[in-house]
């Protein structure tokens, strides 16, 4: 994922459930690239990564940026009025905010800019299944264009089925760009597919000859992530991110909620540092769904044994 210049790297948080909950903000499909396009939004984005940067600096750790593009995709696009040129501009936009971002501070520390995409259908259910050549081939764009625009590696997340992550890879295989494919998975610790984690972190490597630097886990509570690391075995070297909800709420519990469950900062932070130390192999740590900067802060100075500020 990155030339490991620190033992742990924190991501940034639930910018989705943030804009939406916190700022108040209108967000069609869950989408933050629309912000892209908008002066005042644009500048809320940059803030927004610039504050993660300069904590991760502060700590002396690594810093995980993803770009807001996780529906910046074809289908999600085309829902939202954006065509495929259209789209390909707001994806590399995405990627010089990032950058924007990281100058504002110029951190010490190793700063990877991830462009980060989504699934094709419902980050929670397994819809309309792809195989990995339809996977490949609806996901490439977006590759090439984050890859195209600088970014340090792309990462597909919410990952529901071991097949689209498989296609993620190839996508980037065949652009040239490293990539890491991060899955959810449901309060038993199995994919929304019922596999079992190791199981769908081997069937990406069998289908890509092992191409993925790494794997994840994102949007589930540290509750709801033991099984699924307890029963890695020989796969645990493979899985390196865990990005968590704030909210213990399943899935569908959450797809309904009207109100953000942001859960206890402090709690999470001290789970995330426990599940440090039970699965070594996890390096990379930040928030998901209901999280912010305090959640992340959290985490950094439990991993870190740094004093707990406010």
């Amino acid at each position: 994922m990155h030339d490991h210049r620190h033992d742990i790297y924190l991501t940034d948080a639930g910018l989705e459930t943030e804009l939406l909950f916190l700022d108040g903000r209108d967000l069609p499909d869950f989408a933050s690239f629309p912000l892209l396009d908008e002066p005042a939004g644009r500048e809320r984005l940059v803030g927004y990564y610039r504050d993660f940067v300069a904590l991760a600096d502060g700590l002396g750790v690594g810093a995980v940026l993803e770009t807001p593009t996780w529906r910046a995709s074809a289908d999600w696009g085309a829902r939202l009025g954006v065509d495929a040129e259209a789209l390909a501009r707001l994806n590399a936009d995405a990627v010089a905010v990032l950058r924007e971002a990281v100058d504002a501070v110029r951190p010490s520390v190793d700063v990877v800019v991830s462009g980060n995409l989504g699934p094709r259908g419902d980050g929670y259910l397994v819809e309309q299944r792809m195989d990995v050549d339809e996977a490949a081939a609806y996901h490439r764009p977006q590759v090439e264009a984050l890859a195209g625009a600088g970014a340090d590696r792309i990462a597909v997340v919410t990952v529901t089925y071991a097949e689209e992550g498989a296609g993620v890879a190839r996508a980037a295989a065949a652009v040239g760009v490293p990539v890491l494919v991060s899955f959810t998975v449901e309060t038993d610790g199995r994919l929304p597919s019922g596999q079992p984690l190791a199981d769908a972190v081997a069937q990406v490597d069998r289908l890509t000859d092992g191409y993925p630097t790494g794997y994840g886990v994102n949007c589930a509570h540290p509750d709801h992530v033991h099984d699924a690391l307890d029963g890695l075995g020989d796969q645990a070297e493979r899985v390196h991110l865990f990005r968590a909800n704030a909210s213990r709420m399943s899935h569908a519990e959450l797809d309904e909620a009207t109100e953000l469950d942001d859960g206890d900062p402090l709690e999470l932070g001290a789970q995330l540092a426990d599940l440090r130390r039970r699965h070594p192999h996890l390096t990379t740590f930040g928030g998901c769904c209901g999280t912010d900067l305090r959640h992340v802060r959290a985490a950094g100075n439990a991993l870190t044994g740094a004093a707990v500020g406010a």
